[in-house]
């Protein structure tokens, strides 16, 4: 380990401790500190912030994500920082209920219970506990599964809830790192190691705003997590989720969809379809334009968010369009990976 400094972070008045060889991201995740982040590979921007004193070394990072210029003026990125001295840190991006009230880092040892597909591209992947016994995780985070005789990870949201078995779902890539050893590589019995949890993808208490959910492929996972958690805790909040796919096939998980919507007051699901539809089929399209078209009021909502990137970025932009505060927006965006 490397010499240890204090990170202070302003204007929310926290301060933590950060060894040389980790990360600042790293160093929160492991103290339990929510700390706004998305691909945790320097290539998102959500964690980028302002350095007002101190010294700093960044790892490799995309451009795209911290521009020359930015770095000049003093922005770092704390998914790719490093503290050689004491910091203060002015956070950007930052949700002061999710900030001090985190879930400690866990390293998990599982074993795999089931793999199973559910639609032509996408898998339900059910884990059991090895070690330890219990996994705490807020409804809606994700967790980094280690790739078997691989130094990386993907990240993947819970569908369940803290508690219950755990299920992944995941979509199937041509060559993906992970998901191209669902077929026939990975096998019930297997051993996996995860870390987590991760994201602010988690239902805010202090609202009682009404949510609308947007979601495409496996991103229903965290959105089921959410749902499931509504109904555990008895929230009343009228519901809206639209969910898009190519065509009918794609809609998975109908039924427990159905389940969980009868157990809420006030609860709509939609589903979406632009390829192909049966005859009579009312919503179709891009799920983003058929969000558009039936829901008027968007600005008074909070918003929920997981699918494809452009998905993803297709309902920000649309949400801000219509007015609605970047802090009731709330979203993981994953990307692929695939063996070159």
């Amino acid at each position: 380990m490397g010499d240890k400094h204090v990170v202070r972070f302003e204007p929310v008045d926290l301060e933590m401790e950060v060894d040389e060889e980790e990360t600042v991201l790293n160093a929160a995740f492991r103290q339990g500190i929510a700390l706004m982040h998305g691909c945790k590979e320097g290539q998102c921007a959500a964690c980028k912030s302002f350095l007002l004193d101190g010294d700093v070394q960044m790892d490799r990072y995309s451009t795209f994500a911290l521009a020359e210029y930015e770095s000049d003026e003093g922005y770092i990125l704390l998914c790719k920082s490093h503290a050689y001295s004491d910091l203060t840190v002015e956070l950007i991006n930052y949700d002061e209920e999710e900030l001090r009230n985190a879930v400690p880092l866990q390293h998990l040892r599982t074993r795999i219970a089931a793999i199973e597909p559910v639609t032509h591209d996408i898998v339900s992947l059910r884990l059991d506990l090895v070690e330890p016994a219990a996994f705490t995780f807020k409804p809606g985070q994700y967790a980094d599964i280690r790739i078997p005789g691989q130094d990386g990870h993907r990240s993947f949201s819970m569908a369940n809830l803290p508690g219950e078995p755990l299920e992944f779902l995941i979509k199937k890539y041509p060559g993906g790192h992970f998901s191209g050893l669902l077929d026939d590589t990975l096998q019930p019995g297997d051993e996996l190691e995860l870390d987590g949890p991760y994201g602010t993808f988690t239902l805010k208490k202090s609202s009682d705003r009404r949510i609308v959910c947007i979601g495409g492929g496996a991103g229903l996972a965290p959105i089921l997590s959410l749902l499931r958690h509504l109904v555990a805790d008895g929230i009343d909040r009228p519901v809206r989720f639209f969910y898009g796919a190519r065509n009918h096939a794609d809609l998975l998980y109908l039924e427990q969809i159905e389940e969980i919507g009868e157990k809420l007051t006030d609860f709509e699901f939609v589903g979406c379809l632009s390829d192909s539809w049966p005859d009579g089929w009312a919503n179709t399209g891009f799920v983003t334009e058929v969000v558009q078209r039936l829901e008027p009021g968007l600005a008074e909502c909070d918003a929920y968010l997981c699918g494809p990137p452009p998905m993803v970025d297709a309902a920000i932009a649309l949400l801000e369009m219509t007015g609605v505060p970047p802090d009731h927006i709330h979203y993981d965006k994953f990307t692929t990976s695939v063996a070159e």
